[in-house]
């Protein structure tokens, strides 16, 4: 049995968050700020918070900008749910945009198309773990045209004077985008460390700030901090202080932070995570190598002369084929133990979507790519000879799909 995705855990992080288990300090504290500090230096932002879930990370961001009812905020179809729903949280609305027909990330001319005096903000999901088209993105919200549309609400929006771009960074941490890192591309990046990610803390994620002058991202992160502790002016660590168990609450915040038996896992990968990203760059390789003689292989592009992906996921598309072929290729796999995934059913086919009016024949390019995508097997621990038995199962369901119609 060859599984999807298991998390990569090592006898360092073991160790690790056995540390922290003994130490009497589990929820956030130092372990989480050393995490933060690590990521800012990592990725070349302003400042890092980590908190609870990427998804925590979209919603807060969206909140702090001011995103309510009425405004409406750009994200691509092609996604998954979740880059969705915290617009739909905040009483927004997701303006669903098709991907590239050359690849699945979100098509800037129809991000151009799109916007109107009620948009806020343009989550870019980097799918698979490659970037975004960012410089074409970030000249968009800079164009004289499209300020001239922005309507502020609030101070925050005000002092940006544009649409905010906030990178669904979720599968991209180490990824490269014209020579910088991701979280350092946009004004703000939200990055995933859940259990099938490259980099993982179990459940968790992080909000990568790098706002332009005038804003303070160390203010900002403060701020934010307060927010991710139900508004408290304390977190738990500083209210051990001499005197200082008082606190307030300034606001009706969340509750979205990240502890640090989860940012001890995420300290010690970090440590070992260009080795993790090269070891799934081999594995990417000997799928590629070993596919390209098959007519019906379409193999992705993860390195190119702007970009390198952080080798998230294996997209491979099948030729010509349709959805129903697709899924047989998988079923064949699956009984034959391999298994195999789809990222992602785009978001007009889900029900909760559909309902609310969007259609997926708005949405061509992503249906298309959907339709024929299979996410091959990709984990730190794989063997050669996994790797070449999914290649050899995968041969196999495709050329039988073939041959029974």
């Amino acid at each position: 049995m060859i599984p999807f995705s298991p998390p990569y855990i090592s006898e360092d992080a073991i160790r690790a968050v056995e540390e922290v288990l003994r130490s009497g300090w589990i929820t956030t504290g130092p372990v989480t700020k050393k995490f933060e500090q690590q990521l800012t230096e990592y990725c070349g932002n302003k400042k890092t918070l980590c908190l609870n879930s990427a998804t925590a990370g979209l919603e807060l961001i969206l909140r702090w900008y001011g995103v309510g009812a009425g405004d409406e905020v750009i994200i691509p179809a092609y996604t998954y749910c979740a880059t969705a729903n915290v617009v739909a949280h905040c009483g927004a609305i997701p303006v669903m945009v098709d991907t590239n027909s050359n690849d699945f990330n979100i098509s800037v001319d129809g991000i151009r198309r799109a916007i109107t005096e009620r948009t806020k903000v343009i989550v870019p999901v980097d799918v698979f773990g490659i970037p975004c088209d960012y410089n074409e993105i970030n000249t968009l919200v800079r164009d004289s045209s499209i300020r001239k549309m922005f309507r502020h609400k609030n101070e925050v929006q005000r002092m940006l004077g544009r649409i905010l771009v906030m990178s669904d960074a979720a599968h991209s941490v180490g990824a490269i985008y014209c020579g910088k890192k991701t979280g350092s591309l946009t004004d703000v990046s939200v990055f995933s460390f859940h259990a099938v990610k490259n980099l993982t803390t179990s459940e968790g994620g992080a909000i990568a700030l790098n706002l332009p002058e005038p804003f303070d991202c160390d203010a900002i992160y403060k701020q934010l901090n307060i927010s991710s502790l139900h508004g408290q002016s304390k977190d738990a660590l500083a209210k051990t202080t001499k005197k200082g168990w008082r606190y307030d609450v300034l606001e009706a915040g969340y509750k979205m932070n990240m502890t640090d038996i989860l940012a001890a896992i995420g300290v010690s990968q970090l440590k070992e995570y260009e080795q993790i990203m090269q070891k799934r760059r081999q594995i990417f390789k000997r799928y590629s190598d070993a596919l390209k003689p098959y007519d019906w292989a379409v193999i992705p592009e993860h390195e190119s002369e702007n970009k390198k992906a952080s080798f998230h996921v294996y997209n491979l598309k099948i030729k010509d084929a349709d959805e129903a072929q697709r899924d047989r290729i998988i079923d064949i796999m699956f009984e034959k133990e391999v298994f195999v995934n789809v990222h992602f059913q785009p978001l007009p086919l889900l029900t909760y979507y559909k309902k609310k009016g969007y259609k997926m024949s708005d949405f061509p390019n992503a249906f298309k790519h959907y339709s024929c995508e299979i996410s091959l097997p990709v984990f730190y621990n794989m063997t050669e000879e996994q790797v070449s038995e999914v290649i050899e199962t995968l041969i196999f369901a495709v050329e039988k799909t073939r041959v029974d119609g």
